[in-house]
C-alpha cells in the first residue's frame, strides 16, 4: 500500500508557501504499486511541477521553494532534487526518466572458488609467504611444472593476492586462533605479590608524561607498599641505566622500612639485567605479574591513573 498526495489544487508560489508551513489542506490518496513505479511517478510530480511553475524564469527565492517543496513531496535529497529539475529546465521536451540501471549481466570471477581453496593450500604448506614470493610459487607451478591447476593464479597480481586472502572461503580453511605467547624470560619469579602481611613489598610501575610541543616529557615511577600503602613517587628524564638506577636506589631508600620484595609488570623499565643486579645487590627479592592476571600489579596501576 502506497500513500500518495493530490497536490492539483498547488498553482502558485504563495500556496506553495503555504504548504510549506502546514496551512493548506492536502488530499492524501492511497495506491498499490511497486517500488519502481513510485520512482516513475515521483518523476512525473518533478516533471509537471517544474513545466508548471516555469521554474527556470522563477526568481532565486522562489526557486528555494520550489526546491524544498519537490523534497517534501518526493522525499529524494536537495542534490538529487537538484539534478532532476536541471534535466527539466535544460530539455522540457524530453521526458524525465531514470538514466541508469543496473549491468543486465554481473561481472565475471576472474578467480574461481577452486583457486582461492587451491591458494589456501599452497599458503599452508608454505607457511603463508610474503605475496611477491607467493605469486612466484603460483607462477612456478605452472609454467615449471605444468600444473594446470595454476592456470588462472599464474596470473594473479600481488596487491590482488591479499583480497583472495580476505575471501570468507579462504579464511575457513586458513584462519587460525592461539593465545598470545608469555615472554621467556629469567628474571624474577611470576607470581601474585605475597607480603603476607608484612610491610616491605612494594608493587612499581612507571608512565610516560607525554610530549607537549614537541618537547619530550618526563617518566614517573610510582612505588606502593602491599600492606601500609605508602607511596614514593619520582620521576625520571628518560628509561635508561642512567637515568633508572639512581631514581630507584633513591626511592627505595625513602621507604621507612627495609624492602625484601619488588614487584612490576613485564616492561623492560623493570624487567631487565641492570635492574636485576641492583635488587640482587640489596637482597631484595624481584617478582612479576603473570599473563592474563590483570590484578597482580592493580594496585600499583589505579595509583598511577590517580596521580596522573
Amino acid at each position: 500500500m502506497v500513500i500518495d498526495m493530490n497536490v492539483s489544487r498547488i498553482k502558485n508560489i504563495e500556496q506553495v508557501r503555504c504548504f510549506l508551513s502546514g496551512t493548506l489542506d492536502v488530499q492524501f490518496v492511497i495506491t498499490d504499486g511497486a517500488a519502481k513505479e513510485r520512482d516513475h511517478a515521483r518523476y512525473d510530480v518533478i516533471a509537471e511541477v517544474v513545466r508548471r511553475f516555469a521554474y527556470r524564469h522563477l526568481r532565486r527565492g522562489d526557486k528555494s521553494l520550489i526546491l524544498r517543496y519537490l523534497q517534501r513531496l518526493t522525499g529524494y535529497s536537495a542534490i538529487q532534487v537538484k539534478r532532476l529539475i536541471r534535466q527539466v529546465a535544460t530539455d522540457p521536451g524530453r521526458p524525465l526518466v531514470k538514466r541508469y540501471q543496473a549491468p543486465a549481466k554481473p561481472f565475471a570471477r576472474r578467480f574461481q572458488p577452486a583457486d582461492i581453496a587451491l591458494l589456501a593450500e599452497v599458503d599452508k604448506a608454505h607457511g603463508c609467504l610474503s605475496g611477491p614470493a607467493t605469486t612466484h610459487l603460483l607462477r612456478r607451478a605452472f609454467e615449471t611444472f605444468g600444473d594446470t591447476r595454476f592456470a588462472r593464479l599464474a596470473t594473479l597480481e600481488v596487491s590482488h593476492l591479499y583480497n583472495l586472502r580476505q575471501r570468507p572461503l579462504y579464511q575457513r580453511q586458513r584462519v587460525e586462533f592461539a593465545k598470545t605467547r608469555p615472554v621467556v624470560s629469567t628474571i624474577g619469579i611470576r607470581r601474585k605479590p605475597d607480603p603476607q602481611g608484612r610491610p616491605g613489598t612494594i608493587r612499581i610501575d612507571s608512565v610516560h608524561q607525554g610530549d607537549l610541543d614537541g618537547v619530550k616529557g618526563v617518566y614517573y615511577i610510582n612505588a606502593i607498599d602491599c600492606v601500609t600503602q605508602w607511596e614514593v613517587v619520582a620521576c625520571t628524564e628518560k628509561i635508561s641505566e642512567a637515568y633508572l638506577l639512581p631514581v630507584l636506589q633513591a626511592m627505595i631508600e625513602a621507604f621507612p622500612f627495609r624492602i625484601v620484595g619488588f614487584h612490576s609488570d613485564n616492561g623492560s623499565s623493570c624487567l631487565n639485567h641492570t635492574v636485576a643486579e641492583l635488587l640482587n645487590k640489596l637482597k631484595i627479592e624481584q617478582s612479576k605479574s603473570r599473563p592474563r592476571q590483570c590484578n597482580d600489579n592493580g594496585l600499583a596501576e589505579s595509583t598511577k591513573s590517580r596521580r596522573l
